[in-house]
């Protein structure tokens, strides 16, 4: 398999859900952005076959945070810092070993400067943050980690 993932032979299909954003704050075309890159991830990183109905392994969930934070305060009470955070609820269901499957959120972060302007960095941070999800997301289902 590539990317050194170990998925049972008798697995042959993948299907991803799509994820609506159920966070309190909303960016209009995260869902969309969110479920294709993990179509495209488990196109690019395994063998199986991608199916719009229900595949033996199955991916569903929801974006549960989407959200900017202080972090770092400095002299005067001002934000030194800022931190990105995009959290992401996922059940993975595999119907042929059912013992795998699993429901859980997985979410990381960026910190910028609170100098910057949060919608200059928000689309580079959002797309990382993303890549760094789903490959968590993609260990989790299938190196066994």
């Amino acid at each position: 398999m590539k990317g050194g993932a170990d998925i049972d032979p008798a697995i042959k299909t993948v299907s991803v859900q799509y994820f609506n954003n159920r966070a309190m704050r909303v960016e209009p075309s995260l869902s969309q952005k969110f479920t294709d890159a993990l179509k495209e991830y488990m196109e690019g990183n395994t063998k199986l076959r991608l199916i719009n109905t229900i595949g033996d392994v199955d991916f569903s969930g929801e974006i549960t945070n989407y959200d900017i934070q202080s972090v770092a305060i400095s002299a005067g009470d001002i934000a030194a810092k800022t931190r990105f955070i995009i959290a992401v609820r996922v059940k993975y269901t595999n119907s042929l070993n059912p013992d795998e499957s699993f429901d859980t959120s997985f979410s990381r972060y960026r910190e910028f400067e609170s100098t910057k302007d949060f919608n200059e960095v928000e689309a580079t941070l959002s797309e990382e943050i993303i890549d760094e999800v789903i490959e968590q997301i993609f260990n989790k289902a299938f190196i066994n980690w």
